[in-house]
């Protein structure tokens, strides 16, 4: 079905969940993710911790895909990848993201600016092993961002992994890990009527933050 210019501007809503006040806000970026990102957790059921994450290859030409924030603390923000994918080859050549969380239920999105850091292959092994059996042989067995031939082909290769591992533990693969954003800026934007919504955004400045309200 193809959804002419008029059909597409009718799919328009209101947000009416309130406003967002300097008040409502704490000094800490961090803090504050963390308020909303717990509130998140609790109101919707399908993977809150989605985020799409913007890299730019050596030539400058975005790419954006959806990746799971595994883990966050006061250095950043954590997501796990091959690191021989497309990403992962960018943020080799150029390390600033961003990252982008939309959560459409409590009309709220946030956004993220940093660098992307490599995380420690002792921390990248330590969440590995938490990870489900499956999820540790599809690290093995997928040439992430690789051509493939066929989908028969990538369950040839899960079945030789199966065997190689059988009856053992799954160890890390060399080509696996971790990246950590760190944030420089830290926008959280709550959906308003009349498209006015309400923006503030934190700029890093030494050990804290600065908080402005940026026009909607």
């Amino acid at each position: 079905m193809v959804h002419d210019e008029e059909s597409i501007d009718q799919s328009r809503r209101e947000y009416v969940r309130g406003p967002l006040e300097r008040e409502h806000l704490d000094a800490d970026a961090i803090v504050q993710f963390q308020r909303w990102f717990d509130e998140a957790c609790e109101r919707i059921d399908l993977e809150p911790n989605a985020m799409t994450l913007a890299t730019v290859d050596e030539d400058g030409a975005p790419a954006v895909r959806t990746v799971l924030l595994k883990f966050f603390d006061r250095d950043g923000f954590v997501f796990f990848t091959n690191l021989e994918s497309r990403k992962a080859i960018h943020i080799e050549s150029n390390n600033q993201v961003a990252l982008m969380f939309w959560w459409p239920e409590l009309e709220r999105q946030i956004e993220i600016t940093g660098v992307a850091e490599r995380i420690s292959s002792v921390e990248a092994a330590k969440y590995f092993v938490t990870r489900p059996r499956g999820s540790q042989l599809g690290a093995w067995v997928s040439d992430q961002s690789h051509v493939l031939t066929s989908r028969k082909a990538l369950e040839m290769k899960l079945d030789e992994m199966k065997r190689k591992f059988a009856n053992r533990e799954i160890p890390l693969p060399s080509f696996w890990g971790g990246f950590r954003v760190v944030p420089s800026a830290i926008e959280f934007w709550q959906g308003q009527p009349d498209r006015l919504h309400d923006r503030f955004q934190y700029l890093r400045e030494g050990e804290g933050w600065r908080i402005q309200r940026l026009a909607p």
